[in-house]
């Protein structure tokens, strides 16, 4: 049988139409492209919808699964065919349950995925859209480290799919994907957008329990508002002042938060869904009463809640996580003005999971690595188009 892959340009570093080494990865495939692949290969359509159901419905891992395909077609995707490209490098696991994953892309770089079991029977992914981030956040590992590469929409859909499937063959299901792990999904628009309708589609996952997390990327903002889509887009914050912001989050300079809320608003009135804020609380930095007021009178009238999340320590920043009792006044004082705000519950803090931990801890034990190239395809994209709301002039894609 002939295999052709299909017409679609690649990522720099990403396997390109779903094709690795000749080898196709299945999980690449939309329905579409999976039906004109086993079309090429002189398969009836129907094929392609078992296999589709095999992988995505059924969490299938192997093909030796897939025991209604017929054996010629088994032993030819054996040959032919992978079911993701991801090499898992290690993992840790949590007191609390929490599995922290370090990934290696077949080009090299690492990437990290973390599944959060919760006591009500949620099971969260928080998944990566780039190795490494451009933006530069200063206590953030990932941020730390620079951006080595976008991920393709199905390097993305993995780490969800990979956890989909482990967690249904013990009788459990992913109940929630939030894109929160290493990059910055809308300076990777395309990929992660494409990758968020496919968890949807493909996986199961209801609109509203998948969430996308920006460092506030305005343009991206105000183009998301016209996908159509039903996800809850949380901002990382973090602080009530551009002087402030910016001293944290460098973008904060590009976009400061009047930019910010007035796409957030845009957002809201496009999608009728309410925009969640993401507020790191550091000791002694941004945890005040006065920081605290500032944040109530900002966010007033806006439809929106505020996620509080105690620092993760990381070795490249200083600060400290906040005290139980200050965040509580922190709380109370954004109820004062109308904002309601909950102080999220720390995971797997015994192990490395804030973004980009285990892959420091890992790199560091395996010696010296080398930066990412400031003059790589992913820098060179950062530099020469900075909008990411924006197609490039030769758009990467998966």
């Amino acid at each position: 049988m002939t295999v052709r892959p299909p017409a679609r340009a690649s990522l720099p570093g990403a396997p390109a139409g779903g094709y690795l080494h000749g080898v196709i990865d299945l999980l690449a495939l939309s329905p579409e492209q999976m039906a004109r692949t086993l079309a090429e290969w002189g398969q009836p359509a129907f094929r392609a919808r078992q296999l589709h159901a095999w992988i995505h419905e059924r969490g299938a891992r192997s093909v030796d699964e897939m025991s209604d395909l017929p054996r010629a077609l088994r032993q030819h995707l054996a040959r032919h065919a992978t079911i993701g490209t991801l090499a898992q490098v290690t993992e840790q696991r949590s007191a609390d349950g929490t599995l922290k994953r370090l990934y290696r892309l077949h080009d090299g770089p690492l990437i990290e995925s973390v599944l959060m079991p919760y006591d009500d029977g949620r099971r969260t992914a928080c998944i990566s859209s780039q190795a490494g981030c451009a933006m530069g956040c200063v206590f953030c590992a990932t941020g730390q480290m620079g951006l080595t590469r976008h991920l393709s929409a199905a390097e993305i859909l993995e780490q969800a799919w990979r956890f989909h499937a482990e967690l249904k063959a013990r009788g459990e299901r992913l109940s929630n994907v939030v894109l929160m792990g290493m990059g910055e999904p809308f300076h990777n628009y395309e990929a992660a957008v494409d990758a968020v309708r496919r968890i949807v589609g493909e996986l199961g996952i209801g609109q509203r329990h998948v969430t996308i997390s920006t460092v506030g990327l305005v343009p991206a903002i105000r183009r998301f508002a016209a996908e159509g889509l039903q996800v809850t887009l949380a901002i990382s914050l973090h602080a009530a002042t551009d002087q402030a912001r910016g001293a944290l989050l460098p973008v904060n300079r590009r976009w400061p938060i009047g930019q910010v809320l007035e796409a957030c608003r845009a957002y809201q009135a496009a999608t009728g869904r309410r925009v969640t804020f993401e507020w790191a609380l550091i000791a002694g930095q941004n945890d005040a009463p006065d920081e605290a007021h500032r944040l109530g009178r900002l966010l007033r009238g806006l439809r929106c809640h505020v996620n509080l999340i105690p620092l993760n320590p990381t070795a490249g920043y200083g600060g400290a996580p906040t005290a139980q009792a200050d965040a509580a006044a922190f709380i109370e004082i954004l109820a004062r003005h109308g904002v309601p705000a909950t102080l999220r519950l720390r995971r797997g803090i015994d192990i490395d999971a804030g973004c980009g931990q285990l892959r420091d801890r890992v790199l560091a034990a395996s010696g010296p690595s080398p930066a990412p190239d400031p003059t790589g395809a992913g820098a060179r994209e950062a530099r020469d188009h900075p909008d990411p709301g924006a197609p490039a002039a030769s758009p990467p894609r998966e």
